[in-house]
């Protein structure tokens, strides 16, 4: 598995849209503006999500994107497979160059260490990545849309 840029847009992206939304769907120049991220990277990453049944586009003038499932229900792990399938890249592991100690001591070990990622990552969910931004401060559109005056 790599860290990729792609990767990154797109675990934003899902973040952004469980973390800011409220009634309303999320536009996507919205988590753009917010991520940093480069809308061209960004529509491609949520166009897949969608068709990976982790988010569901709303059509409309008020359009976006929202969760298609509950967020404690989408792994990392979940966002993670849509982009390797996006990306296609060969897997070197597969790849059956190299040397005799590459192949039998650091391929068996590469493929542990990402199986273990792997593993962490299906046991995190969109409702962890949530909460931990709660706990590190980072302000939630969906809460401030609120206002409670009397």
């Amino acid at each position: 598995m790599r860290l990729t840029k792609k990767l990154l847009f797109a675990i934003e992206a899902v973040l952004d849209i469980a973390y800011h939304a409220a009634d309303d769907p999320v536009q996507s120049k919205d988590i753009a503006a917010r991520q940093g991220i480069p809308r061209r990277y960004l529509e491609q990453a949520l166009q897949a999500l969608v068709h990976a049944d982790i988010l569901r586009g709303v059509r409309g003038p008020r359009g976006g994107y929202r969760l298609a499932r509950e967020r404690r229900k989408i792994s990392v792990a979940d966002i993670v497979r849509v982009v390797q399938e996006m990306e296609g890249a060969a897997d070197p592991l597969e790849e059956p160059a190299g040397s005799e100690l590459g192949q039998a001591v650091l391929r068996p070990l590469w493929v542990e260490l990402e199986a273990d990622t792997m593993r962490r990552l299906e046991g995190t969910s969109v409702e962890d990545l949530c909460r931990r931004a709660q706990e590190a401060g980072v302000e939630s559109q969906a809460q401030s849309q609120f206002d409670f005056m009397i």
